[in-house]
């Protein structure tokens, strides 16, 4: 991994079997149904995106994600950390780059079933696995080696994009520099304006 990307997952959040032998298929776990599948909607300066959650994979992370969403904590937060081809962090800054107060710590749930692939939102985190708190990043491309095994315990995803990935592409393309002693904060700040529950429908 470069240093680049260390560094990106090494700052405080409130910024990322051995095989046995064959004897019978184990049974398949059934997906939980789309319908029980939260949804979120983003609405930023540079557009509107959707995302769909999934607890049945990342539950606690779940939780503790549309905790925050329901507190309407990431409202009038930025994207604080943007870099191409990579990813797009968000959720601990204000504008005027002031760290907001965040819950307790949750346990890393990355598991191989939500691998980081483009379009995926993770837990960003220290380098402890269990420190990750309201930080979060949208994959702009797959990133497998932000995947548990690949370098330790990975980055816990728990949904995905979808509607708006050419909004988040937009988001990742924006001009970028130094602020603070912070790399890669966007030139123009970049506004999380409000994070809802998308309404259920009937």
């Amino acid at each position: 991994m470069t240093n680049t990307v260390k560094s990106l997952f090494n700052v405080k959040p409130v910024l990322f079997a051995l095989a046995l032998p064959l004897m019978a298929a184990a049974p398949v776990q059934a997906e939980e149904p789309s319908n029980n599948r939260p949804e979120v909607l983003f609405e930023t300066s540079h557009g509107d995106f959707s995302l769909e959650l999934r607890p049945d994979v990342a539950p606690k992370t779940v939780e503790n994600f549309l905790g925050y969403v329901d507190k309407g904590f990431y409202n009038g937060t930025i994207f604080h950390r943007v870099i191409a081809d990579f990813m797009i962090q968000g959720g601990g800054f204000t504008e005027d780059m002031s760290r907001k107060s965040t819950e307790e710590a949750i346990v890393n749930e990355a598991s191989a079933e939500l691998p980081n692939e483009r379009g995926t939102i993770a837990m960003a985190r220290t380098s402890a696995p269990d420190s990750a708190t309201s930080q979060f990043f949208i994959n702009v491309v797959d990133n497998p080696y932000l995947n548990p095994g690949a370098n330790g315990a990975g980055y816990a995803v728990f949904g995905k994009v979808t509607e708006g990935m050419d909004v988040v592409d937009a988001i990742a393309g924006v001009k970028t520099a130094r602020v603070r002693g912070m790399a890669d904060v966007p030139v123009r700040s970049v506004i999380i304006e409000q994070v809802t529950r998308a309404a259920a429908e009937d």
